[in-house]
């Protein structure tokens, strides 16, 4: 499993020390350094079963700076999978990618049911 994060992030921090208390072991993948792609994040995307909007940080900075809730909505979802990979702190975090599913966001149960 890949952990994405970014370590400054409180969330990002509860996230981490869960799956340790929970004894799982998990790739440490930093979300500014390595950037997920255009591929990854419409993988991703595709997999979560989620929408596209669920994948924007929109408590961020960078994103009330782009003042993109009033974008976004003009945007195609290919423009807005483009934009996503351009800062990995318009991404949503933390996230937990397996091969049988993709979580976003830190919600303790939502990733126990998961991970049973």
């Amino acid at each position: 499993m890949i952990f994405v994060q970014y370590p400054a992030c409180g969330t990002c921090q509860k996230a981490k020390k869960w799956l340790a208390e929970q004894g799982i072991s998990v790739d440490m993948r930093h979300i500014v350094d390595e950037a997920p792609t255009e591929t990854e994040l419409a993988e991703w995307i595709a997999r979560s079963g989620l929408p596209l909007k669920k994948f924007f940080n929109t408590s961020g900075v960078l994103y009330k700076e782009l003042a993109l809730k009033d974008k976004l909505p003009t945007m195609t979802e290919a423009e807005q999978i483009a934009l996503l990979a351009t800062n990995g702190k318009l991404v949503k975090r933390p996230l937990l990618i397996s091969d049988a599913f993709v979580l976003v966001g830190f919600k303790a149960e939502e990733w126990a049911k998961a991970l049973k």
